[in-house]
């Protein structure tokens, strides 16, 4: 089978409420940004980078680092409520417009968790191109909290319902964690899609959804000053993209 052509957008907005300029604030003495842009170029599977941003410094940044930046992403797409969905579509749309160029596979590395290995990503693209059936892959890590042990809780009536339900255990909540089903959680760090799911199915993940299983401590999503520290501390423990 012929290798695919394989798009990376790292998408990274400007505005940040709960950290400003995140995707800028250093991560052992680089952007945070730096990180996607590097893992994608070093990644032999991923032919082509860019960065998907709103800012003009954010885009400078990643193109220091060697991302194209074919646009600057219009204020409608980089709101706070706006979706995966929402970039990926546009991004897709004007390389389409613009450069008649479509994808094989599209690969998703978000800024935020950057802890991430390039063995990893190109695992995870050649699973997907040799799994036609499959439309997606993401990564998954066993979820330290089971939901099965998670309510749903009305403050209006003081009442409270399991989140889950366990179709032969009818009080599951009541149960030891070891007689629960094993659960997965999506950890963010790596997606690769199929651009007509994201095109026609209008999906960031379409069906099936292939797992990729890492270990718990790839889970790093970077919301504060805190996850900062946790990402470097991490860095230095695992096999993962970082500057020397």
């Amino acid at each position: 089978m012929a290798q695919p052509n394989v798009l990376a957008i790292i998408q990274a907005r400007g505005g940040s409420k709960g950290l400003p300029n995140k995707n800028l604030l250093p991560l052992a003495g680089h952007p945070l940004v730096a990180y996607s842009v590097k893992a994608a170029l070093e990644t032999p599977s991923i032919t082509r980078t860019i960065i998907s941003t709103d800012s003009q410094a954010i885009a400078d940044a990643a193109q220091k680092y060697g991302a194209e930046v074919p646009f600057i992403r219009p204020a409608e797409f980089a709101q706070d409520l706006s979706t995966d969905f929402d970039v990926f579509k546009h991004a897709l749309n004007w390389f389409w417009e613009n450069e008649g160029y479509r994808p094989d596979l599209v690969v998703q590395l978000r800024p935020t968790s950057p802890v991430r290995s390039v063995r990893h990503i190109d695992d995870a693209i050649q699973t997907l191109w040799n799994t036609p059936e499959a439309d997606s892959i993401r990564t998954i890590t066993p979820t330290p909290i089971t939901p099965y042990k998670m309510w749903v809780y009305d403050p209006e009536t003081a009442t409270m319902q399991p989140l889950l339900n366990h179709p032969t255990l009818p009080e599951f909540y009541n149960e030891p964690r070891q007689k629960l089903p094993p659960v997965h959680w999506h950890i963010g760090n790596l997606d690769v899609i199929r651009p007509h799911v994201i095109l026609d199915k209008k999906s960031m993940s379409g069906y099936p959804i292939l797992p990729y299983v890492l270990p718990f401590e790839y889970a790093i999503d970077i919301d504060d000053l805190a996850g900062f520290r946790k990402a470097e501390e991490t860095m230095n423990q695992v096999e993962c993209v970082r500057f020397e």
